[in-house]
């Protein structure tokens, strides 16, 4: 029923803005305008540089994506430029799918990326008023470490980090 899998050449980069779209939608309504609520497919290709993309499909449609990212070499977020500490990025699903596991699977595949790459932590932003997703990632183990304000935007976004369990050679 699920699968998540690497993003592909085949892929649409104009389906995946358009999820991300109507994932982000309810957050824009809300006046937070993160840059998926309505970035063009060219900014959406931009944003996957540099990372692994990742995208859930349910069904065989697609339904959520995630970026997993090395750590910046230079950024206005301080914690994401730190070299043990790989981020997530351009985390949306589907509105009508949430629920379903989508989204913990999708993170769960980035923290399994960044575990592979010898990351100690997977660290991620949100907009500080959305504090349904503040506590949806606290409930996931990560905690806040600090706040960004990205140029732009209208809101203050706090930085949550979660320390990955490391595997251990039998």
């Amino acid at each position: 029923m699920l699968l998540i899998r690497h993003l592909q050449a085949s892929d649409s980069i104009e389906s995946l803005t358009a999820l991300l779209h109507r994932a982000y939608a309810p957050l824009g309504r809300q006046g937070l305008n993160y840059t998926a609520v309505d970035q063009s497919p060219q900014t959406t290709a931009d944003r996957l540089a540099g990372g692994q993309c990742f995208v859930a499909e349910w069904r065989g449609q697609l339904a959520g994506t995630i970026v997993a990212k090395p750590p910046e070499r230079l950024g206005m977020c301080e914690y994401f430029t730190r070299p043990n500490v790989a981020t997530a990025r351009q985390f949306g699903v589907e509105p009508d799918l949430q629920g379903n596991g989508i989204g913990r699977a999708l993170l769960e595949t980035c923290e399994a990326w960044a575990t592979e790459h010898a990351y100690r932590e997977l660290a991620l932003d949100t907009a500080e008023p959305a504090v349904h997703l503040v506590r949806l990632y606290a409930r996931l183990g990560f905690t806040q470490v600090g706040f960004v304000h990205w140029p732009g935007k209208a809101y203050r976004s706090v930085v949550m980090s979660k320390v990955l369990d490391r595997m251990l050679p039998a």
